[in-house]
């Protein structure tokens, strides 16, 4: 690690950095810390988190009367309020961050998951993934010694944004409610996927199976999204998409019916008559008919290409 440049960063997000806003959040950082030589502390305590990450060095760590081994690639937290104290005899390499939300421009959301990370009973994380954190906090250092060049401080920015939110993350468990949140949004976004690719390829067969494949999800996951989404079931949509963009060409082309089907995902004109009349109360044609005088497109290879 390169102290040097750990520390005129330190200096530089002292500077720059005091804020962070988030997702309905707005965080005052205290301070940010780089130490190379971190001995032994008084038994004190904060009114504010802090966090801090061992880069090297073996020590331990008290919190409340209890006693943590602390070594490289360690994460800890102190929480408001609590005593602590940190003890190395041969010196701990740690960087640290301090920081508080600050309630009164904050969601209600927010200040109650600040209020289950001060009662959170996770001390020390070791896990693999808090390297990834170690990462990313070299990565903010590194591009705060460049606050001179252009878009540096807003890159420090969404990187310290970033960073906090995933320390906070390795302490504190999502409650319920940002787990369903989270699973919504993520259905959401495999819905939106889903839709896209169905509207693109409606000519194929678009059975629920494949399509729960290019999603790396299964058929049974698919089918629940559709229902929790779209209000109806997978196949219903399928139709539905099919039958507005048969109406559309009826509408707007003079492409023959039997190429409208084809296009449309149905393997015989009968078959397509069929579902077309029961949807509409008219047979393609006269449906057609009835925009006779409505300016038409030429039907040509190129427009089927561009549907």
């Amino acid at each position: 690690m390169n102290v040097n440049k750990y520390l005129s960063a330190k200096v530089s997000l002292n500077k720059y950095i005091d804020r962070i806003v988030v997702n309905g959040a707005i965080f005052h950082i205290h301070y940010w810390g780089v130490m190379p030589y971190h001995y032994d502390t008084l038994l004190h305590k904060h009114s504010f988190f802090e966090i801090c990450y061992v880069v090297e060095g073996k020590g331990s760590y008290i919190d409340d009367d209890y006693t943590y081994p602390l070594q490289q690639n360690t994460l800890f937290l102190s929480k408001p309020d609590v005593l602590h104290q940190i003890k190395s005899e041969e010196g701990l390499f740690l960087i640290y961050v301090a920081f508080e939300l600050v309630e009164s421009e904050s969601s209600e959301e927010w200040i109650q998951r600040m209020e289950e990370a001060k009662h959170c009973s996770k001390v020390i994380s070791e896990e693999k993934e808090e390297k990834e954190i170690l990462l990313l906090w070299d990565f903010l250092l590194t591009q705060a010694t460049k606050h001179e060049q252009a878009f540096s401080e807003e890159i420090i920015k969404n990187l310290s944004s970033s960073l906090i939110l995933s320390l906070l993350r390795a302490f504190v468990s999502f409650s319920m409610n940002d787990k369903e949140k989270v699973h919504h949004e993520a259905s959401s976004t495999l819905y939106h996927q889903a839709t896209l690719y169905i509207k693109d390829n409606l000519s194929n067969s678009l059975k629920l199976t494949e399509v729960a494949k290019y999603l790396h999800i299964s058929g049974r996951h698919l089918s629940r999204i559709f229902v929790a989404e779209a209000g109806i079931s997978y196949s219903e949509f399928v139709q539905n998409e099919r039958m507005q963009k048969a109406a559309t060409l009826l509408k707007t082309t003079d492409i023959p019916i039997k190429d409208i089907a084809e296009e449309t995902g149905f393997t015989t004109v009968n078959y397509f008559t069929q579902v077309f009349t029961s949807k509409f109360r008219s047979s393609p044609g006269k449906f057609r008919s009835l925009y006779s005088n409505v300016k038409k497109n030429t039907y040509n290879k190129e427009f089927l290409s561009s549907t």
